[in-house]
């Protein structure tokens, strides 16, 4: 008895694909990440802890991404990993509540800065567990990185934003440790037809981190007040899913290049936020720190040649991070 093989059917493209279509992707990113360097400004502005934050600006988000998750099987008809994305959920649940403890210690702008560590920790992550070498760019972008981190953090000199720029360095760092891992979780969870469930998936999972974090220390408010929850509302919307959709509509359309280039509006846009909007005067060493991890990621993200893999997700997410030889980041912030 013989049999036939049909043809696979060609991937369907998700709703994101279809609405923005006709839009040049550039646009797209650009003002996607424009929206996730709001992110740090409503953190700061709601007086909320980081767990507070954290929990809100998930569950606010959950209604929307799960109608836009609905869409998404019922056109593509694809179903999403389940695992990969709740695991990555925990590193974005992390990364939530450690850089939104940063913020009012170093200041929006900066602590937005210092999450460019995952430049350095998502090739070493991506060594031991898919055995993937770095390049040379991860070479020499590593020092000049941790050069940059160094005095942007305050760690030398005086630093005159924030109330404690130490320690906020400190869990500013942490927190790029913990996107890095979501990055590598992500990285093995989504396509081009489940990119809205799989960020969905991880959504949850870094609310129930927020949850878990936030309770035994006291650190979670579930009645934050009017004033504040305007704000978390101003990031579940903005920074946590109309930046995302952004992002991820435009950056499979452009080159690595041109998305690394148009990413670094994030911390840029961050940091300028923080001086125009909140008032905050970075020194000149950090200043001075800022233009050297910028510079570095922007040369740690650069391929030429490589066009974007179509349909990686782009994050929840909020900071700067273009990456070396990376997933294409889901930009959820």
């Amino acid at each position: 008895m013989t049999t036939t093989e049909l043809p696979s059917r060609p991937p369907v493209a998700g709703p994101i694909t279809v609405l923005t279509e006709r839009i040049d992707p550039r646009l797209l990113a650009a003002a996607g990440s424009l929206c996730i360097a709001l992110s740090s400004v409503f953190i700061k502005v709601s007086g909320t802890s980081g767990s507070t934050s954290s929990f809100w600006r998930c569950l606010l988000s959950i209604p929307v991404l799960a109608a836009l998750a609905f869409w998404e099987w019922r056109r593509t008809g694809v179903r999403p990993k389940i695992l990969f994305p709740m695991l990555g959920g925990i590193g974005l649940g992390l990364d939530f509540v450690l850089w939104g403890e940063s913020i009012p210690r170093v200041g929006a702008g900066i602590a937005t800065v210092l999450l460019g560590v995952q430049v350095v920790i998502v090739p070493l992550l991506a060594l031991l567990f898919l055995s993937e070498r770095p390049g040379r760019r991860f070479l020499l972008t590593a020092p000049a990185l941790l050069v940059g981190i160094v005095l942007s953090g305050g760690f030398l000199g005086k630093s005159a934003v924030g109330s404690n720029p130490l320690s906020g360095a400190l869990l500013a760092l942490a927190a790029g440790a913990g996107y890095s891992c979501y990055l590598l979780f992500i990285r093995l969870s989504s396509g081009p037809s489940t990119q809205i469930r799989s960020l969905l998936l991880a959504t949850l999972s870094a609310g129930a981190v927020a949850v878990a974090l936030g309770v035994p220390t006291h650190r979670l408010d579930f009645t934050p007040g009017w004033p504040a929850f305007g704000w978390l509302v101003a990031l579940a919307l903005v920074g946590q899913v109309v930046g995302w959709l952004l992002i991820a509509a435009g950056l499979p359309r452009m080159t690595s290049a041109t998305g690394s280039v148009l990413m670094l509006l994030q911390p840029i846009g961050a940091v300028v936020y923080g001086i125009v909007l909140l008032g905050e005067e970075p020194t000149v060493l950090q200043l001075a720190g800022c233009a050297v991890v910028v510079l570095a990621v922007c040369f740690a993200g650069r391929a030429p040649r490589e066009v974007s893999p179509a349909g990686t997700p782009a994050p929840p997410t909020r900071g700067s991070r273009p990456r070396a030889r990376a997933p294409r980041r889901d930009g959820t912030r």
